[in-house]
């Protein structure tokens, strides 16, 4: 049997403790640990229910930025700026999911998609198979036969065939959806005028960004109903595309150190 890794992403259940947990959860100085308590409430459910051999967790330091805004400062810029009081939880989620004997991971310009992404390029030649838990619909373009994506909260399991099913693509393709359609989550912008179905339909046709591209001159010949003007919209947006791919697209650089033996649950 090969060895299966838990990778959570932290931060969708940090936010959900410190929204949905009352404030008067305090450490011996008065200071909210709502996030702390309702996360390793979330951790340890996880692990009781999963009895995971290998985990690992990863978390975002600055949770409206990372290295994407050095290449577009919108990234993400249309987010509130998080509650000072949930930052100042990081710290302490971190050494106590530490203190569980738990690997971390966190990093100032990479943010927990990437060091998940980055972990499991790095681990891959044992062979190991891989869940990754969190709410993040991104994190789909990461699911093959050996990653599945998960969300214990929502009770979601992402394999192939379900990111087909919800989203009319294969998992390699999500990044390419995601050019076009963009996300309001995360501020990418897409193409404009074309949405998720749109989207769809495209990489259903064509299979990639760069085949759809390829395409254009012939659609703004058809004579097919409206091709002319999705070619139209494709040509004035080209760059948008192809940054809003380079957005959407997790990163396998992030600058840490991991082995599949660091990951055992101690």
């Amino acid at each position: 049997m090969p060895t299966t890794v838990h990778l959570i992403d932290a931060s969708p259940y940090l936010f959900r403790a410190w929204f949905s947990l009352p404030k008067s959860i305090v450490d011996a100085a008065g200071r909210p640990i709502n996030a702390v308590y309702g996360f390793n409430a979330f951790l340890k459910k996880y692990i009781a229910d999963e009895k995971p051999t290998h985990i690992g967790v990863a978390f975002d330091r600055h949770f409206n930025g990372s290295f994407r805004n050095d290449y577009y400062p919108a990234y993400k810029a249309h987010r509130e700026a998080s509650p000072p009081e949930l930052d100042a939880q990081v710290d302490p989620t971190v050494a106590a999911v530490e203190a569980l004997g738990i690997a971390t991971f966190i990093d100032e310009r990479y943010e927990a998609d990437d060091l998940i992404a980055t972990i499991i390029d790095r681990t891959a030649a044992s062979g190991a198979h891989y869940v990754i838990v969190t709410s993040d619909k991104d994190m789909t373009q990461l699911v093959s036969d050996r990653i599945v994506v998960v969300d214990p909260a929502k009770k979601l399991r992402f394999d192939a065939a379900a990111v087909e099913a919800k989203f009319g693509v294969r998992p390699e393709q999500i990044t390419d959806f995601l050019a076009l359609a963009g996300d309001a989550v995360d501020n990418i912008p897409g193409v404009r005028g074309i949405g998720p179905k749109t989207a769809a339909q495209l990489l259903q046709k064509y299979g990639s960004l760069e085949g759809i591209y390829e395409q254009v001159p012939a659609m703004r010949k058809s004579a097919i109903r409206g091709a002319g003007t999705l070619a139209a919209k494709l040509e004035q947006d080209v760059a948008n595309a192809g940054m809003s791919k380079r957005l959407a697209t997790v990163s396998v650089d992030a600058p840490i150190t991991v082995s599949i033996d660091a990951l055992r649950f101690g």
